[in-house]
Order: structure tokens, then C-alpha cells, then sequence
């Protein structure tokens, strides 16, 4: 492959704003447990103390544990965690540690017997990058989540985007290098809205205030110019398809929100994927939203999806162009420095 320093990767601006991300909502820490060797990671969001959670699932591919948890019937009113791992079906297993850490902290739902922690998870598949053999396991959820921290949210291929790409029409040869990104909407009367996105698609990412592509299949191996996935699929390319992709996000807001609330919330945040997905949420993608509400903010159920669809939406932006070269595919921040 031609070295990419001597053609840059197409690149556009990158966001430099003073918000911290998913860290902006009071209560919300995040850590992260990542793996350069094996090319894999996890991501914990911890809200100890409770909160009503959501989701919305529009990918067909989904490995996921916990989620009844998030429906409105469900006994368990509030979730003290969510994990997002690598490593496919086996990254579930970092959930397991995260429990651990939080049980040892006291924290769950109050069983009489026992405190039990509520911790959805999901995962995506990493599995095609780095060592497929070496997945997240549950001494890597716990070391996340003892690292979980208010501090800014780091971004790009750290914890669950270790080894996330994107652009994968025709196989990871030609894909590019994504990761994790994170964003905030500041709204009227102190209300926020968050987002945190570990973007692994089958598509390609595309700016909605250019329209132009900025990372995702390439036309050849060593080539940087992106081929256009929605376009080749029209012509009948099927080179790469597979059941190996998933963006998953979390929306955290100080909003006060019902479970049903959060639920519709997690489903106008998808909207964010897919302006800046392309294609989105297809038969080879897991995609899926997460919404936790803290807080108690009264604010416009609406108004609150507008802001989470574009939080998601410049997170997405953020995960592929904070992205380094990793794993022999190329990512638009360059050659990763350690």
C-alpha cells in the first residue's frame, strides 16, 4: 500500500469545543479499557447513582445482555451502568466486571439479599482487526470502570473503538479507521444533552453541513480516495457484506425523562446516525441507541430529540476524525502517537 503521508486522507475541519462530551451530564463518569496489541476494547458509562434509562434498536445485527431492563414494564426502575465492548458476542463478558466493581461499591438494585447492578451492554465486532482471539474480558469491564472518570471524554480508538472501522463494502482492506467520539448541546434554561458514539459501520461518513464524504470505503487497496459505499452497492458491488458491523450510542441528558420518555428520546437521537451514515442501520449493522436520564430539568420532550440527533450526530463525525491509522488501516488523525 502507498504510504498515505505522501496523499493525505481526505480530511475536513475538526470540532474544538471547551465541552467535555458524555461527561457534561452531573453523574456521569466514563472509562476506558483498551487493548493495542489485540486491537480491542471497552467503554463503561457509569451513573451510580440511577438512572432511568432508554433505548432504541434499528440495526439488525445486534449482540446485546440487560435490555429488558430498559423497558417500561420492568421492575428495575433505574441502571447504574452501560458497556459497550468490542470483541463481538464475547465482549458481553465485560459486563460481568462492571457488576463486580459496583457490587463491591454497594451500589445496585436493593434485592433484600443482595444489591444486584443494573448494566446493559452491547457489543460490536472487532474481530477482523488485531488478534480475534483476544476479546474484552471481565477483568477488562472492571479496570474500565475503576477508571471511569469526569474528566473529558477521550476520543478515537480508545476502549470500545479500539478497533472499530468503517467503510466495509469490500472487506477491511479498503476500510478506514474509526472510533469513539463525544459531544454536547448546550439548551435553554441549563439543560444538556450528550452523546457518546463508538461508530463501527458498514457505511460510510458523511459531513451533513458539506455532503461530502470524509471517511469510509476506499476504491482500492492502496488508494485514498473513497469510493462511495451507496453508490457501488447501486452498480452491484458485494464484496465485503457481512454480519460484522454496529454504532452504538449513549445519550445521557439532566432532563427529567419517564422510561418511555427515554425510549422516544433514544429513537429521535438515532436520527443522528443517519445523517452522517451512509447506509445506515442495514441487515449488517447492529446499530442501536441508549438513553439515560439524570436529573431534574424540565424540558421539551422535542426540543430534547433535536439536540440528541445533533450530539449524536457531530459524535459520529468526531470518532472517525479523531481516528489514527491502526491495524494497517488508515484513520484521518494519522499515525496514532503513544
Amino acid at each position: 500500500m502507498r504510504n498515505p503521508g505522501k496523499r493525505k486522507l481526505p480530511r475536513s475541519r475538526c470540532y474544538h469545543t471547551t465541552t467535555k462530551g458524555l461527561t457534561d451530564i452531573a453523574g456521569i463518569r466514563v472509562g476506558h479499557a483498551s487493548d493495542y496489541d489485540a486491537l480491542t476494547g471497552c467503554t463503561v458509562i457509569l451513573c451510580e447513582n440511577g438512572a432511568v434509562g432508554g433505548i432504541d434498536i434499528r440495526g439488525a445485527a445486534t449482540g446485546t445482555e440487560e435490555i429488558d431492563v430498559l423497558r417500561p414494564a420492568h421492575i428495575a426502575g433505574l441502571v447504574h451502568a452501560v458497556v459497550l465492548a468490542g470483541g463481538s458476542a464475547f465482549g458481553l463478558e465485560a459486563a460481568s466486571g462492571v457488576r463486580h466493581y459496583l457490587e463491591h461499591r454497594g451500589i445496585g438494585f436493593q434485592t433484600g439479599a443482595a444489591v444486584v447492578p443494573i448494566v446493559p451492554c452491547a457489543i460490536l465486532y472487532d474481530l477482523a482487526i488485531g488478534k480475534a482471539n483476544v476479546r474484552p474480558t471481565r477483568e477488562m469491564g472492571e479496570s474500565a470502570a475503576a477508571a471511569a472518570t469526569a474528566e473529558p471524554v477521550q476520543e478515537g480508538a480508545v476502549g470500545a473503538g479500539t478497533g472499530a472501522t468503517v467503510g466495509k463494502i469490500f472487506g477491511m482492506k479498503q476500510a478506514m479507521k474509526s472510533g469513539i467520539g463525544s459531544f454536547t448541546v448546550d439548551l435553554a434554561g441549563s439543560v444538556r444533552v450528550a452523546a457518546l458514539v463508538a461508530v463501527n459501520a458498514f457505511g460510510d461518513v458523511r459531513d451533513p453541513e458539506t455532503g461530502k464524504l470524509i471517511a469510509g470505503a476506499r476504491r482500492t487497496p492502496g488508494s485514498v480516495e473513497l469510493a462511495d459505499t451507496e453508490a457501488q452497492m447501486k452498480v452491484g458491488s458485494h464484496g465485503g457484506f457481512g454480519r460484522q458491523n454496529t454504532t452504538l450510542a449513549v445519550v445521557a441528558t439532566n432532563a427529567r425523562l419517564s422510561k418511555v420518555e427515554a425510549s422516544r428520546l433514544a429513537e429521535m437521537a438515532n436520527l443522528g446516525m443517519e445523517r452522517t451514515i451512509f447506509p445506515v442501520h442495514t441487515a449488517f449493522d447492529g446499530d442501536l441507541c441508549f438513553v439515560l436520564s439524570l436529573g431534574g430539568q424540565s424540558a421539551d420532550l422535542n426540543t430534547l430529540g433535536v439536540a440528541a440527533a445533533e450530539a449524536v450526530a457531530n459524535s459520529v463525525l468526531r470518532a472517525v476524525r479523531n481516528a489514527p491509522t491502526l491495524g494497517g488501516v488508515p484513520g484521518l488523525a494519522g499515525d496514532r502517537k503513544n
